[in-house]
């Protein structure tokens, strides 16, 4: 086989030298990572080795174990000098892009990150034999995505007025966005979480405007009405629905690297005449670039905190006696809000009300009512980090239960971001229940900033309050650039220049590497994303098809959910076969089981009833999409307000919170994101923190799970609560 020099985007004519004294040191540094980096490598390359997955590399025109080793040193040389590069100081994206994958790979997903990352960049290298050069020119010109706007040619054709409000919270930024979409004769809202779509859908249905509800799961269409709102998720949101107003709504989150598409294809898209934006301070000079490349007017409205914020210098010492009428304790899961009610409860003798995402709408709103009204004995609030996002809760003082958070891949701390959004929370200026006091508006937030009430910052544990009073008296940087996804129309022409058998991720992975983007985009691919891509990949499905399914609300890594994605992709390939019933994989025997039936034991009966939940929740999203496949939609809502209901029924019954053990947990949890941090750092410097932050996300929560939800539980540790029942909360 020919040699093969290695990749010229890795390589870099005349790069100058550094200076000795910082190169040597930076040498030093990066040998960590570049022996991790090789250990990896290692790995793929054993698992690539094994004859079965050696025949899945055909595709990359490798037949045979030789080739395969000579692709191997090669790439080696590859890694070697993009090392080297990064060595003498250039680990630039454009200049140095292997070495800049590799590096936030590692930062967003820890060595299992790394190892996927080398996994995609070997098969990247492996395939260009078999391009030539008039193939590699075509997928140049294909990936050309410096000009994103022009993907929507009918929304160019409009004169639009961009607003942007920004400013803390409870600023009354997001009311004012509403007030002008409540005076308009049509209009959008798109949100980030199902929650806030169902808020608004229901503020409109109370005022007796005729609105629909559209989320990825769940679909309300009014059926008397031709001209009416629409209230949704951003990645929901109509563009091709002319209207008089569009809000988009935390706009920061067009800087996260996993839905920040979204929010940029809803600003590029969305055909209104005025689109507001509502999100933080940091978003400006990124929102008016993007505003000025096409052609739109932009006008930035400023709002400063109508009520004073104060974190405080105590913590509660984690000891739940020291609550007062008016907190609102933030934890992160539903096993650890119900957990902390009920002890509460216990600790105190008093009422306490529970407000999260997954609830049903109505329950929420209950709850909230309860704690709202001053005349009754709900004193106390648990919530979930849903609160950082805009609910209208009447909450004194915000109690951090933690200031870490599981991501899915690893344990870290809270951003900046997510500190001061749900802290902020504290101090309403006016709640709903005083706004209907006054006009009747459920969105009115008053007009005298005298009203407002001091709100107040704490933890529940001394060792956490610094982290959170650091958050609030650091500024965070202004966003960089704008996340975008490749359209469809053109991933099918750049499918026609690859071979028939290569694997949808690497395309996608293909065209992130060659694309061509303008200082205010970037080009993202999540890895769930790529997951969820190879798990489909052996059934004959339409590029249409397989980006709606990597799209769809799954993780593959829990148990089951591969078996049962890959039997809803063959049923779509086949088109028969997806009537809920017929899917075994989907395990509604389950409806039938009790806690009796596994032994008492509570984690595994929970895990198979959450199982079901995402099942059920996985069906109805394919249902919208393929209606003509997934045919028992009424039975799959059915089924999950059954599910819904024994969750619910286990949670309110069978969890506690202890004290102890969550004071202990936090310490492990804090110490595990600490040396995180520090190991970041030595290998990439004190930058690694800001870096890490910026590939984190930009908004509270991943938001990740079904329905963008707080999840059950954030890591197994946490299902350990659960057969201690009958424990209290000491």
């Amino acid at each position: 086989m020919a040699s093969r020099q290695a990749p010229p985007c890795c390589l870099v004519a005349g790069q100058p030298l550094a200076n000795s004294g910082p190169r040597n040191a930076r040498k030093k540094k990066y040998e960590v990572f570049k022996s991790m980096v090789n250990t990896q490598f290692n790995k793929v390359v054993d698992e690539m080795s094994s004859s079965d997955i050696r025949q899945g590399l055909k595709g990359f025109g490798i037949r045979s174990g030789h080739a395969l080793a000579n692709e191997v040193v090669l790439f080696r040389k590859t890694i070697a000098q993009a090392m080297a590069m990064a060595e003498r100081g250039n680990d630039n994206r454009n200049t140095n892009p292997l070495f800049w994958a590799l590096r936030n790979a590692f930062i967003r997903g820890d060595v299992k990150g790394l190892a996927s990352e080398i996994r995609y960049s070997f098969q990247s290298f492996m395939i260009r034999a078999r391009l030539t050069g008039a193939v590699g020119k075509s997928q140049k010109q294909l990936a050309d995505f410096r000009y994103p706007m022009e993907w929507f040619p009918a929304t160019r054709a409009m004169q639009r007025t961009i607003h942007l409000h920004v400013g803390p919270t409870n600023s009354g930024k997001t009311y004012h966005a509403l007030k002008a979409l409540e005076s308009a004769n049509s209009g959008i809202y798109g949100g980030p979480l199902r929650l806030l779509a169902q808020e608004i859908y229901a503020r409109f249905q109370a005022k007796g405007k005729p609105c629909a509800m559209v989320t990825g799961e769940e679909q309300r269409i009014p059926q008397d009405a031709d001209n009416y709102f629409i209230s949704c998720t951003v990645e929901m949101t109509p563009l091709n629905r002319v209207v008089e107003v569009a809000v988009l709504d935390e706009i920061q989150m067009i800087g996260d690297p996993d839905r920040g598409w979204a929010w940029t294809q809803a600003l590029l898209g969305v055909m209104a005449k005025e689109v507001h934006l509502c999100g933080e301070e940091r978003a400006v000079n990124l929102i008016q670039s993007v505003c000025a490349a096409i052609g739109d007017k932009c006008i930035v409205h400023r709002y400063k905190r109508l009520s004073p914020l104060e974190t405080m210098n105590e913590s509660l010492n984690n000891d739940l006696k020291n609550l007062r009428k008016g907190d609102a304790v933030i934890a992160f899961s539903r096993v650890n809000l119900h957990g902390l009610k009920k002890a509460i409860e216990e600790e105190t003798g008093r009422r306490c009300a529970i407000v999260y995402g997954s609830l049903p709408p109505e329950t929420r709103a209950q709850q909230a009512a309860l704690f709202n009204d001053p005349d009754n004995d709900y004193d106390f609030l648990v919530a979930s980090d849903a609160v950082g996002m805009g609910l209208n809760l009447e909450i004194k003082r915000v109690v951090f239960e933690t200031v870490t958070k599981f991501d899915g891949t690893n344990v870290r701390r809270l951003t900046t971001s997510e500190t001061k959004q749900i802290g902020g929370r504290a101090g309403r200026f006016k709640t709903a229940r005083e706004a209907a006091q006054g006009d009747g508006s459920a969105l009115d937030v008053g007009k005298d900033p005298a009203d407002g009430k001091m709100g107040y910052v704490t933890t529940l544990d001394q060792l956490d309050l610094e982290a959170v009073r650091e958050a609030f008296e650091s500024g965070i940087e202004p966003l960089e650039a704008a996340y975008i996804s490749p359209p469809a129309f053109i991933l099918e022409r750049f499918s026609e220049y690859l071979p028939p058998d290569v694997p949808l991720s690497f395309m996608l992975l293909r065209i992130r590497e060659l694309a061509r983007v303008s200082p205010m985009f970037l080009v993202e691919v999540s890895p769930d994303a790529l997951a969820m891509a190879d798990a489909i990949q052996s059934y004959p499905l339409t590029i249409h098809e397989r980006l709606a399914m990597m799209n769809a609300p799954v993780q593959l890594r829990e148990p089951g959910m591969p078996a049962l994605v890959q039997a809803m992709a063959r049923c779509l390939a086949t088109r028969k076969g997806g009537a809920l019933c017929d899917l075994k994989e989907v395990d509604l025997e389950m409806l039938d089981k009790t806690l009796d039936d596994y032994g008492g034991n509570g984690r595994d009966y929970l895990r198979h009833v959450e199982s079901l939940h995402h099942a059920i929740t996985l069906y109805l999203w394919m249902s919208y999409r393929f209606a003509n496949v997934f045919v028992s939609q009424k039975l799959a809502f059915h089924v999950k307000d059954l599910v819904q209901a024994k969750i619910e029924q286990y949670l309110d019954t069978s969890v506690s919170f202890r004290t102890d053990k969550h004071e202990m947990l936090r310490d492990v949890r804090r110490r595990e994101a600490l040396k995180r941090e520090r190991e970041q750092q030595r290998i990439f410097g004190k930058s690694a923190t800001a870096a890490a932050e910026a590939v984190a996300e930009q908004g509270p929560g991943r938001w990740n799970e079904p329905g963008h939800e707080e999840p059950l539980v954030e890591e197994a540790r946490e299902y350990e609560e659960l057969d201690d029942g009958g424990s209290g909360s000491r």
